[in-house]
């Protein structure tokens, strides 16, 4: 099949999932119904013919939600790459590489002690996401360095699971020791859309947008890095500068959404082997359609959580893992088969 009936497909059944994420709840809303309810929004004309309730549940409730999963999911698939590309291994991800929990930690912090920066409050989640998630994967590859002699990167991976372990450990005795908010925050730690707005998207998308084409555009150099850091330094590729903007744009993504919707894992491994599979290892292809796969399959599980056992919510995080823990042996164990 060629390349551009691939990237159609996808393209058509990412929009035909975003319109059915919209109208499947406890509230079933017309794919016909929820077209014309965006765009007379979208022209801000008055809309005629459709339920008030239809209008309130798609503009105010289900469509942030499925706008921001999107986000998240494309955000977590897009770090996946990368990371999968800097390590040249494929059970690499933000997950694995202690990311996610180093961002858990920063927003968490930022929750219980209630600080936001005064001049752009709306930032301060992702900023602390961000930076938290970013010192862990120093700290891992540092770590690395330091036990390896010859850092390879399986140690790497160990080590950024060792300090996902430890972070984890340092969150529960966080939850443990404030009992005020420990539901919330144990929900919030398990993955959740249930209280996103239009304003945490409109804080994701530029963040969002502007790392994944910073990646987009660094794709050449990742194709280079894939054959070995000599032959890119020789293609005149500076490896160190670019793995470290590369990780701290991955990280950046991570960072950003583990702080608004909590700690959600096996995207970021799983959609960019579904991807490499299907339109092959170029990274040009490669990021763009991690997020588009990433925030197509994040927008399913999150359907699935919110109406398997409606009107019961159940985390996403626990669907992703339920779907995304057999995937993982399936990448570990081919591997060991061919080694």
């Amino acid at each position: 099949m060629k390349l551009q009936f691939k990237l159609a497909g996808s393209i058509t059944a990412c929009i035909l999932v975003l319109i059915l994420g919209v109208g499947i709840g406890s509230v079933f809303v017309p794919p016909q119904d929820i077209i014309k309810i965006i765009l007379f929004k979208i022209a801000q004309k008055e809309i005629a013919g459709i339920q008030e309730t239809f209008i309130a549940i798609v503009w105010n409730v289900r469509l942030p939600r499925v706008l921001v999963a999107f986000l998240a999911g494309g955000a977590l698939a897009v770090s996946g790459a990368v990371m999968q590309s800097i390590l040249k291994n494929p059970l690499a991800s933000s997950y694995t590489m202690g990311v996610s929990s180093g961002a858990a930690l920063g927003a968490a912090l930022v929750i219980l002690t209630g600080f936001y920066l005064p001049l752009i409050p709306a930032f301060t989640l992702p900023l602390a996401g961000t930076i938290a998630g970013l010192l862990t994967v120093y700290a891992s590859v540092k770590f690395a360095a330091l036990v390896d002699k010859n850092f390879e990167n399986s140690t790497i991976i160990l080590a950024g699971i060792v300090f996902s372990l430890f972070i984890n450990g340092i969150i529960t005795v966080i939850i443990a020791l404030n009992r005020d908010g420990m539901a919330r925050l144990i929900f919030w730690q398990m993955g959740s859309f249930a209280s996103q707005n239009i304003k945490n998207f409109n804080v994701l998308l530029p963040i969002c947008a502007g790392c994944t084409l910073i990646l987009t555009f660094l794709s050449h150099e990742m194709d280079l890095l894939t054959f070995g850091e000599e032959q890119a330094r020789t293609m005149g590729v500076n490896t160190k500068n670019i793995k470290w903007t590369l990780l701290f744009s991955a990280s950046a993504l991570t960072g950003a959404v583990i702080s608004f919707v909590g700690i959600i894992g096996f995207i970021d491994l799983i959609a960019p082997h579904l991807v490499r599979k299907f339109f092959g290892a170029r990274h040009k292809i490669v990021i763009p359609m991690s997020f588009c796969i990433g925030g197509t399959s994040m927008v399913l599980c999150d359907m699935i959580a919110r109406t398997i056992l409606s009107p019961q919510e159940l985390p996403v995080g626990a669907i992703t893992a339920i779907a995304g823990a057999p995937f993982f042996c399936y990448v570990y164990f081919k591997g060991r088969r061919r080694a």
